[in-house]
């Protein structure tokens, strides 16, 4: 690739990214469905054809936004490997609560799947639900394989985190860092029992 065809390539790049970006304004607080791609085009300040071009249709679009949002929220959850254990899985679920908390239709986008419960969409979910499992088992056991008894213990508690956190961005009666606090206590209860069925992968003492 010539110096031409890579400038090119960068700004299509950058385009794209700044549509996103923009998607994720405009989405923020309005559903998917009260959203025409008039609309989108209008607020967006661009051509409606711009975004057909980089992204096919209205649902390739809010499929690229939630992509992006996921390797957000994912990245927030896992840049504590210079922790302890403890310290790093605490700080992991603050991050996640974090994002939650400021971008709340980005996060039931994810977790809800916002344009209908189909196979792409619960992939998106299913994505996020690994990498935390990873990141909590890399955090804890130093590792992600993991053994499949363990992994779904972990899935099990991952599952519960999105259910306290949709229905605490959505009622907001606790401060975060008492939901934080309660998420750790019910992993830690969690990992005690995986150890029950795997005692090579013992929980870490209580703090």
């Amino acid at each position: 690739m010539n110096n031409s065809q890579q400038r090119g390539t960068d700004r299509s790049a950058a385009r794209r990214a700044e549509l996103i970006s923009i998607g994720r304004k405009l989405f923020a607080d309005t559903s998917y469905d009260a959203l025409s791609m008039d609309d989108i085009a209008k607020q967006a300040g661009v051509a409606k054809g711009l975004i057909y071009y980089y992204f096919k249709s209205k649902r390739g679009y809010y499929l690229a936004i939630i992509e992006d949002s996921v390797a957000d929220l994912v990245a927030r959850a896992g840049r504590h490997d210079d922790l302890p254990p403890v310290d790093r899985v605490q700080r992991t679920i603050d991050g996640y609560l974090r994002y939650a908390e400021h971008h709340q239709a980005a996060y039931r986008a994810i977790i809800s799947g916002g344009v209908g419960f189909d196979a792409e969409v619960l992939a998106i979910r299913d994505g996020v639900r690994e990498a935390v499992i990873g990141t909590i088992a890399e955090g804890i056991y130093g590792r992600k394989d993991i053994p499949c008894l363990a992994r779904t213990a972990l899935l099990g508690w991952v599952c519960s985190v999105e259910g306290v956190t949709l229905d605490w961005i959505g009622h907001r009666g606790l401060p975060r860092e008492t939901v934080r606090d309660l998420l750790v206590r019910t992993l830690g209860d969690t990992l005690r029992v995986i150890e029950d069925f795997e005692p090579s992968y013992p929980a870490p003492s209580r703090p």
